[in-house]
């Protein structure tokens, strides 16, 4: 049961770095963010990015690190939910 919940953290980071990956390449097409699945990635991604795009401004106003930020900082909490739940079961 540890191992599962170990594994299914680790994959849920990589899923929603996958979806972060995808909604950044969407912004490279013309209107592809206004189709359903620009739409329902906005949706999902967003209020995550959102909360990077306050701290870290455009560098020449056109590109945007938070999503970069965001991954990284993802795969830190996902790392450290792991470790948290690693120590956890080495001490019970």
């Amino acid at each position: 049961m540890e191992l599962f919940i170990y594994g299914f953290i680790g994959t849920v980071a990589n899923v929603y770095s996958y979806l972060i990956i995808g909604y950044v390449l969407l912004s490279w097409f013309p209107n592809a963010r206004e189709s359903f699945v620009g739409q329902l990635l906005g949706r999902v991604v967003e209020p995550y990015i959102s909360i990077f795009r306050r701290f870290i401004p455009p560098i020449g106003g056109v590109l945007d690190l938070s999503p970069i930020v965001s991954i990284f900082a993802l795969k830190f909490i996902a790392l450290g939910l792991q470790s948290v739940l690693e120590f956890l079961l080495l001490r019970g």
